[in-house]
C-alpha cells in the first residue's frame, strides 16, 4: 500500500503509556502524517498496550476490531508492554499487521517505512527484540492531549514482585541525567504548560544511566532541580514506592510552592505475611511511618493508595487486616485491583488461589472504603480558599478541575477558564461526589 497520509492512535494503561503515544505521535507528524481521531477511518493505527490491566489480549483485540471497522485497509501496529510479552500470539490477531518490542516502539517510522500489509492469511511482521536489548532511555511527554503534561523522566523496573510482568515488558531501570529532564521542562515551560506530571515505572528509582546503568544522581537530586524551574506552576509526582519516599523528598516537597501536597503510594496489602509472598521490600510499619511523616509536614496531603486483593494466600484474616489497616490510615482514596493471573511470574505457582467471587468481594469493600476516605478528605476542606486548575473536558456543560492536594472541583463551563488557576472557596460536594465551589478571584 502507498505511505499512509493519516494516523490515529489508542493507548490502553498507565500514564506512562500516554505519554509514549505522544512522543510516537509527534514522530509521525514531524514525518508528514497527520494526525486523526481513531473514528475517521485513518490508513494507520497505532495502538499502546498495557500487561497490567486484565484481559489485555480481549482488549486489544477488540480495538484492532474497531480500528478495521473504521477501516478495513488500515496498517495496524501493536505496540507496548503486551506487545514485548506476546509478540508472536498479537502478530496473529487478524487485521494485525505489525508488532513491535519495547526496543523497537520509538523506531517505527522507521522500521516500517513501507507500511506494507502482510498478505490475506498470514500474521503480522513481529520486530521485538529481546528485552535485554531495551538499554536506552527515550524521553517522552504527552502534549495537546490534556491540560496536565505527563513527562517521563525514569523507565523499566529491577525489582522482582511475585505478579508483575513490568520488568519483562520494559526492561531493566534506567532513566536520563537531571539536567536533561530540567531542559524539557524548561522548553515545556515556553509553551505555557502548567502542570507536569513526572511518570515512570518506578520512580523513586530515578538516577540509573548509561548503558551501565550506573547510579549518578537520584530522585531528590531531580525534584531539587525541578523546583527551581520558572514558569512551571505545578509539579505532580505520580507514584512512588513507598521504601523510595524518602524524608528528602518529602521535605522538598514540603517546601516548595511548586511540588504539590499530592502522593500516590503503591501499599498492595496490610498484611505483612502476603507483602512477603508478593516480594515487595517494605513492611506495613515502614508504610505507616511515610504516610504519618507526610501528614507531620503536608497536613492537607492527598495520599492515593494502590492494593492488590486476592493474591495467592489471602485468607479472610489477611483481607481484614489490610481492610483495618487502611481504615486506621489518615489516606485520601484508593486505586483496588482484583488479583489477575500473569504468564512468567512466580504468583500463580503459589498454593491458596483465591476465588474469583471472594477477589470480586473483597474488591468491593475496599472500594466502598475509597469512597468513605475520599469524601471525609472532601469535607476536611469545606470552606477554604484554594487555586484550581481547570481540564478541557466538558461533559453536559460542565468542566472539572483540580486543587493542589487533587481535590477535583466541578464547575459551569467557561472556555475562559480552561487551562486557567482560579482562586475558589470550596462550598459543598454535590450528588456526584465532587467539590462545588465559588469565585474569589483568579490568580496572576
Amino acid at each position: 500500500m502507498p505511505t499512509p497520509q493519516s494516523v490515529a492512535f489508542y493507548t490502553l494503561g498507565c500514564k506512562l503509556n500516554f505519554s509514549e503515544t505522544s512522543a510516537i505521535g509527534r514522530q509521525f507528524e514531524e514525518k508528514g502524517f497527520q494526525k486523526v481521531a481513531f473514528e475517521a477511518g485513518a490508513d494507520l493505527y497505532i495502538i499502546n498496550t498495557c500487561s497490567v490491566t486484565d484481559h489485555a489480549d480481549r482488549k486489544c483485540r477488540k480495538v484492532v476490531q474497531q480500528a478495521l471497522k473504521h477501516n478495513p485497509e488500515a496498517f495496524v501496529a501493536i505496540v507496548g508492554c503486551y506487545a514485548q510479552l506476546k509478540p508472536q500470539e498479537i502478530a496473529g490477531i487478524p487485521g494485525v499487521s505489525a508488532v513491535l518490542g519495547a526496543a523497537e516502539k520509538f523506531q517505527l517510522v522507521d522500521i516500517l517505512a513501507g507500511f506494507q500489509k502482510p498478505a490475506a492469511g498470514q500474521p503480522g511482521a513481529v520486530h521485538a527484540s529481546p528485552i535485554s536489548e531495551a538499554t536506552e532511555f527515550v524521553a517522552a511527554h504527552s502534549f495537546g492531549d490534556r491540560t496536565r503534561t505527563f513527562l517521563k523522566v525514569q523507565d523499566g523496573c529491577d525489582y522482582s514482585c511475585s505478579f508483575c510482568t513490568i520488568p519483562l515488558a520494559r526492561g531493566g531501570s534506567r532513566s536520563g541525567s537531571v539536567a536533561s529532564v530540567v531542559e524539557r521542562v524548561e522548553k515545556l515551560a515556553e509553551t505555557g504548560v502548567k502542570e507536569i506530571v513526572l511518570t515512570g515505572v518506578n520512580l523513586g528509582d530515578f538516577g540509573l544511566q548509561g548503558p551501565e546503568r550506573a547510579r549518578l544522581e537520584n530522585f531528590t537530586d531531580l525534584v531539587k532541580a525541578l523546583d527551581q524551574v520558572n514558569g512551571i506552576r505545578r509539579f505532580r509526582i505520580s507514584s512512588c514506592e513507598p521504601n523510595l519516599l524518602t524524608d528528602q523528598i518529602l521535605e522538598t516537597v514540603a517546601a516548595s510552592s511548586r511540588f504539590m501536597p499530592h502522593f500516590h503510594i503503591p501499599l498492595q496489602s496490610g498484611s505483612d505475611k502476603i507483602l512477603g509472598l508478593m516480594r515487595r521490600r517494605y513492611r506495613r510499619e515502614l508504610y505507616a511511618s511515610r504516610v504519618a511523616r507526610i501528614k507531620e509536614l503536608m497536613p492537607h496531603a492527598c495520599i492515593g493508595v494502590d492494593v492488590i486483593v486476592g493474591f495467592p494466600g489471602e485468607t479472610d484474616a489477611d483481607f481484614l487486616d489490610t481492610y483495618h489497616f487502611l481504615n486506621e490510615l489518615p489516606i485520601s482514596y484508593l486505586h483496588v485491583f482484583p488479583y489477575s493471573e500473569r504468564t512468567d511470574t512466580l504468583a500463580p505457582t503459589l498454593p491458596g488461589r483465591v476465588q474469583d467471587r471472594v477477589r470480586h468481594e473483597r474488591t468491593t469493600q475496599l472500594r466502598s472504603l475509597s469512597e468513605k476516605k475520599k469524601r471525609f478528605f472532601y469535607e476536611q476542606h469545606l470552606g477554604l480558599e484554594t487555586d484550581v486548575l481547570f481540564e478541557d473536558d466538558v461533559t453536559d456543560g460542565r468542566m472539572e478541575g483540580f486543587t493542589p492536594n487533587y481535590i477535583r472541583v466541578a464547575a459551569k463551563y467557561d472556555p475562559l477558564l480552561v487551562g486557567e488557576l482560579k482562586t475558589l472557596r470550596l462550598t459543598q460536594i454535590n450528588n456526584l461526589g465532587l467539590m462545588e465551589a465559588e469565585e474569589v478571584g483568579i490568580l496572576v
